[in-house]
């Protein structure tokens, strides 16, 4: 088997990588910016068809009902430092941060 040039062949281990799921330059431009007016392109991390997230539906939810409740409540809602000093995780199977220092 060959993905993308490289040899696969029989038998090795192969793990897809969730944070850089729908980050290729190839196929998405400019992947490091949020840009929630960009068409879907078919994003992996809720699958699709069976396999689709049962979370996903609550994810929809959050963003619609929750966030804008949340900064409704705390109008003042800010980060404490640079948003480029954001704790990321290094090494996780789910893409997100470690801590989220906040002030309102």
């Amino acid at each position: 088997m060959e993905i993308a040039g490289h040899a696969i062949p029989a038998g090795p281990l192969v793990i897809c990588s969730i944070p850089a799921a729908n980050r290729d330059p190839a196929l998405i431009d400019d992947p490091e910016t949020l840009d929630i007016t960009r068409g879907a392109a078919g994003h992996v991390a809720f699958g699709h068809g069976v396999h689709h997230c049962l979370g996903a539906p609550l994810a929809r939810m959050e963003m619609r009902i929750a966030f804008p409740a949340l900064l409704r409540r705390f109008p003042g809602l800010a980060l404490i430092g640079p948003d480029e000093q954001a704790d990321f995780r290094v090494f996780s199977a789910v893409y997100g941060l470690n801590a989220l220092p906040v002030t309102w």
